[in-house]
């Protein structure tokens, strides 16, 4: 038993859309234009800026994927380039980072799903959360379903996301067209707003790039992609700009009916602007965002799930974890994101989960641009499928680096320092866990109950996809 490859460039597509467009757009405009200090024609070149810079950051983080062609590919990559302490700095990163925008996501939808019952007031907390860890849970178990099940529910979701962005974008151009005084005052005089600081710009920038940070789902899956060497870049390349245009004519379809203020106030952007056109059409658009955000939580589940089963294989986690059921899943992988993001819920300050996961993803980023130039150094005989251009590297580095450090350096807060504890603690749990036993009696026993549980075994070949010697790697990827 192991990783079905059974994602071919179509499917890879659907999976880059369904992973990014998600909460993002219907969360993030609300940051964007609230740090752009409600300049419009800011807010706007920042989300176009943020296509460009993910596109760069993800076509480098595309070599990743294509040279270990694995599941959960940006650990073994670091693991191997910067070392295990490294690597299980990334885990404990990720595995609070994955929580945060599952309950991101989780509160939106149940917000979203809540919010028509609610007409003119903004809807109780309570039923919000209890609503998100319900949804939370189905998804867990149509994971465990497999990948295959997974994926076509990707595609009638993604349908349905596509076609209520089509409508909102639509709509906004029609409204423009029109040439009604009230929908396009905003744009007129959108020079003459006043211009945010260095630190607001960075902070508006961690905002949007939120909407994009589901890109990197193929590297995650790159062991059940078909021929990953030409499919992730190829999917990339389509999918991101696809992605970019949607977002953009959303934005200005929602400063075509809402003024700023509006925007930053509102819970649901979406449902307030329906509200302002077209009132009866609330059901219709709630239930399509919640589509959009239910597919987005899905491709979260895959990608968190995959980096701890591979983490799992590497000896930096229990061995349950990369044990896989009778649909090849890793259902223990799941339940630990799950139960995790259970957790996180409690919290539902939206613009703070975003800013938190925005920093940590970004350091991350940063990370393995380092480890793909020391590989490049180390290993210049390593066979690529995709190799970068060295200045889409650097770029992405001095992107994390100004993403980062100009809210540290202009705006120190003491949240920040928390982060920076927080994410150096890793490196002090990976210590404890160096000199702990993993393998006492009393954890063997516990892991073969919880194998008997949930009814799963190791895979059938553990070094699947790892093997980088020239023949191996060109079996895996053609």
């Amino acid at each position: 038993m192991q990783l079905l490859r059974a994602i071919g460039l179509f499917r890879g597509n659907i999976l880059i859309l369904s992973a990014t467009i998600g909460a993002g757009i219907f969360v993030s405009p609300k940051g964007v234009l609230k740090y752009s200090s409600l300049n419009v024609a800011v807010s706007l070149s920042i989300w176009a800026a943020c296509a460009v810079l993910t596109l760069i950051s993800a076509l480098s983080h595309a070599e990743l994927g294509t040279t270990f062609p694995i599941s959960g590919a940006q650990y073994y990559f670091l693991k191997r380039s910067l070392g295990s302490s490294i690597a299980f700095l990334n885990l404990w990163i990720k595995l609070f980072t994955h929580p945060l925008r599952l309950a991101t996501e989780s509160l939106l939808l149940s917000t979203y799903t809540i919010q028509p019952f609610y007409a003119g007031c903004p809807a109780p907390e309570l039923p919000k959360r209890c609503l998100a860890l319900a949804v939370l849970w189905s998804l867990g178990l149509l994971n465990a379903r497999g990948v295959q099940t997974v994926a076509w529910l990707q595609a009638v979701s993604t349908l349905a996301k596509m076609t209520v962005l089509c409508f909102i974008c639509l709509a906004g151009i029609v409204l423009l067209g029109t040439g009604e005084k009230e929908n396009v005052a905003r744009f007129e005089n959108a020079l003459d707003a006043e211009l945010p600081d260095v630190s607001q710009v960075a902070e508006a920038f961690l905002q949007g790039l939120f909407a994009y940070s589901g890109t990197s789902i193929l590297n995650s899956m790159a062991g059940e992609i078909k021929n990953p060497g030409k499919n992730i870049p190829k999917s990339l390349i389509t999918g991101i700009p696809m992605v970019a245009v949607v977002y953009l004519l959303a934005n200005v379809s929602y400063l075509a009916v809402l003024t700023p203020k509006e925007i930053i106030s509102a819970d649901a952007v979406a449902l307030t602007w329906t509200d302002k056109i077209i009132p009866s059409m609330q059901w219709v658009i709630s239930f399509g965002i919640s589509t959009s955000v239910f597919s987005s939580m899905c491709c979260t589940v895959l990608s968190a799930s995959r980096m701890i089963y591979t983490a799992s294989q590497e000896g930096q986690l229990p061995l349950i974890f990369s044990m896989l059921n009778n649909h090849s899943c890793p259902t223990m992988a799941v339940s630990q994101i799950i139960i995790l993001t259970s957790i996180v819920i409690i919290t539902s300050d939206l613009i703070n989960l975003i800013r938190y996961s925005g920093l940590a993803l970004w350091f991350l980023r940063g990370l393995h641009m380092i480890g793909l130039l020391k590989l490049r150094y180390q290993e210049p005989n390593l066979p690529r499928p995709y190799k970068v251009p060295l200045p889409f590297i650097f770029g992405s580095i001095a992107i994390s680096l100004f993403l980062i450090l100009t809210p540290l350096i202009k705006t120190p807060k003491m949240e920040h320092v928390y982060g920076l504890i927080f994410i150096f603690s890793g490196l002090l749990c990976y210590w404890i866990h160096v000199h702990l036993n993993q393998h006492s009696v009393c954890f063997v026993k516990i892991t073969c109950y919880l194998q008997l549980l949930f009814n799963v075994s190791p895979p059938e070949d553990h070094n699947e996809g790892i093997s980088t010697e020239k023949n191996d790697l060109k079996e895996i990827i053609l």
